[in-house]
């Protein structure tokens, strides 16, 4: 993806290398979205009432569309209770490029700006949801060609902000493809306004679906076009009621699907037997784990995933209380050999990621970074983040709007009148819910057998159990390693005078359990890429372990989304050893699905993680 650079024109107009054309009109930019896109599309007045509205726009550019929307939304008194912008943009520009051209914006859109600069995204391809206002207004920006990234979106648009350069500098933005794709995302009765009136564009409009008309431009513009999806078009509005969602397990995945729900306002009640067990802070302090993203040379599933992962764990967690807030401290994912040294580079260099996302340390360097030697260098990932599992589940399941149930949920039943009956080993009903989410791991499969035909689903039929171990050691007032340090195993800087090294995987395992042979292992592990002289805790005595379970598929990737022919029934399961990079995420994603929202990733993305 290649950034926009900032440029003016004689008269101080920001102005586009890459097209050859201005950002916004002679009118200016904030009155030019005013007469265009808010009254183009009958806004304010069509917002009000609703419980949701979303606008959609082809090509963010410098925002000040959004920013125009934003204002006039925190204005109105008779406002929708959210705002949802979805925003295509091929060369987006840095936050530093944004913020000089926002210091000309009016004083009262300052705040606002500040705001915004303070969540811009890193400059990656793919999906970013930002939450302003509280999370009352989402901007979901998808970075990267707009012919490929209209297929990709998802969202219920009930207006459009078509505001791409001039069509005979970029005609990709104004192309019948590009129209029908805004078409599928359009809810009956949705709008689209823009200030060109190319003769093409108002034909191709109408073709793709819309009933187009010619108003009064502004500034020396004498015409402008208005369009309405024509009767009988466009998906259902969405129905973001509140629900009654029963989230069945109460680990990372389940604890992430309950926080999601719970901030849209769903009433969630959280089934888990462990539910009933209070452990020692103290205790859940010792545990340690890492959110590190995948990174592979072709850009691949879960690399694209596990970056989404990163982003909105740190959207949702970082506000936390202390206790249970990760600790953004980077990590290193070291190399194994020179051989991958250099695959590592190769990739960095093929992708093209900015530098503040990730970089390639040299060993020296990498050393210097983490008070370890490392022999062959690495990846350094400032983003990553040390977490407390414990802590940070035990925050999320007490969170306002979630209930915990400390109770199996044994078997699954339709209910009478609509929704689900949850049921007991003996098939009575312990509760009922409209919205069921099977977060329960290795569990899931059982539970579901009665359900889905696992024999049509043979990715959830070879859903396995992987047992695995962690060490946890005494580490006295060692602050070595000083980031995340992850090669064929890790090594996490301390805390609360522990350090935590991982892991084992065992699969076909009778038991998960802690034994010399797993710590010898992870020791080893560990060994063979890092100087762990340099780490004086590791490998001393009264070493501690942690056992548990994993649920893994055959890609390795999770399972999240509707269960097929199942109403109301979803899935997060099977995260392997990546539960915090998909906690999060998948509670986004199964929330913005049930309410209507634009999509926080890809819809391809969206397939291959599905129920299959």
């Amino acid at each position: 993806m290649k950034p926009a650079s900032w440029h003016e024109d004689p008269r101080g107009v920001p102005r586009s290398l890459e097209f050859g054309d201005v950002y916004h009109g002679e009118a200016g930019a904030l009155p030019q979205a005013r007469h265009v896109f808010l009254e183009g599309n009958g806004l304010p007045g069509r917002w009000r009432g609703r419980a949701a509205f979303t606008i959609a726009e082809t090509g963010f550019g410098l925002g000040h569309n959004f920013f125009a929307a934003w204002r006039a939304w925190l204005d109105d008194p008779g406002r929708s209770g959210l705002l949802h912008y979805l925003a295509f943009e091929a060369h987006p520009f840095a936050v530093a490029d944004l913020q000089r051209a926002w210091r000309r914006l009016p004083e009262d859109y300052q705040p606002l700006a500040r705001e915004l600069a303070g969540r811009w995204p890193d400059l990656l391809p793919g999906v970013h949801r930002l939450e302003l206002q509280g999370g009352r207004l989402t901007l979901t920006l998808l970075f990267g060609d707009i012919r490929r990234q209209a297929r990709q979106a998802r969202a219920c648009v009930d207006a459009f902000f078509l505001d791409g350069f001039a069509p005979r500098v970029n005609p990709d933005m104004w192309s019948p493809a590009v129209f029908g794709q805004l078409r599928r995302l359009a809810v009956a009765g949705a709008t689209a306004a823009t200030w060109c009136s190319a003769g093409q564009v108002r034909r191709d409009l109408r073709d793709a679906g819309f009933l187009v008309s010619k108003i009064p431009g502004i500034a020396g513009k004498r015409e402008m076009t208005t369009a309405v999806l024509r009767p009988g078009l466009g998906v259902p509005a969405p129905d973001p009621a509140r629900r009654r969602v029963a989230v069945v397990g109460g680990g990372l995945a389940g604890a992430g699907v309950a926080q999601a729900l719970a901030g849209r306002g769903h009433e969630v009640e959280v089934w888990d037997p462990a539910c009933a067990l209070d452990a020692d802070p103290a205790l859940r302090r010792r545990g340690a784990a890492a959110l590190v993203p995948a990174l592979s040379p072709d850009d691949d599933t879960r690399s694209r995933l596990s970056r989404v992962g990163l982003a909105r764990a740190r959207a949702r967690w970082l506000d936390l209380d202390k206790a249970a807030r990760p600790q953004a401290c980077g990590a290193l994912v070291c190399a194994q050999s020179a051989a991958q040294a250099d695959v590592q580079r190769r990739a960095l260099e093929r992708l093209g990621f900015p530098v503040d996302w990730v970089q390639w340390l040299d060993a020296v360097e990498a050393g210097r970074r983490a008070g370890v030697g490392v022999p062959w260098g690495g990846l350094w990932f400032p983003g990553a983040l040390r977490v407390c599992p414990g802590e940070l589940i035990a925050a999320l399941l007490s969170l306002r709007g979630v209930a915990r149930r400390a109770a199996a949920v044994e078997s699954l039943a339709p209910a009478p009148g609509g929704g689900w009956s949850l049921r007991d080993a003996s098939g009575l009903e312990q509760g009922r819910a409209d919205v069921v989410v099977v977060a329960n791991a290795r569990h899931a499969r059982a539970l579901l057998a009665e359900r889905l035909p696992l024999d049509r689903l043979p990715v959830l039929s070879g859903l396995t159990p992987i047992a695995g171990q962690v060490s946890l050691y005494p580490a006295g007032a060692s602050d070595v390693p000083r980031c995340i340090l992850s090669g064929q195993g890790y090594c996490l800087p301390p805390q609360d005078g522990w350090g935590v090294a991982g892991s084992t995987y065992r699969p076909g395992a009778p038991d998960a359990v802690a034994d010399a042979a797993g710590h010898q292992d992870i020791l080893a592990r560990v060994r063979g890429w890092a100087d762990t002289r340099d780490i004086p805790w590791l490998g001393r005595e009264g070493v501690v372990g942690w056992a548990g379970w994993r649920a893994a598929t055959r890609d390795h990737l999770p399972m999240i989304g509707p269960a097929p022919d199942q109403p109301g029934l979803w899935l997060a399961c099977a995260y392997g050893s990546r539960g915090l990079s998909w906690s999060a995420l998948a509670g986004d994603l199964i929330g913005a699905w049930m309410d209507g929202e634009p999509a926080p990733i890809e819809r391809e993305l969206a397939r291959r993680i599905g129920v299959r």
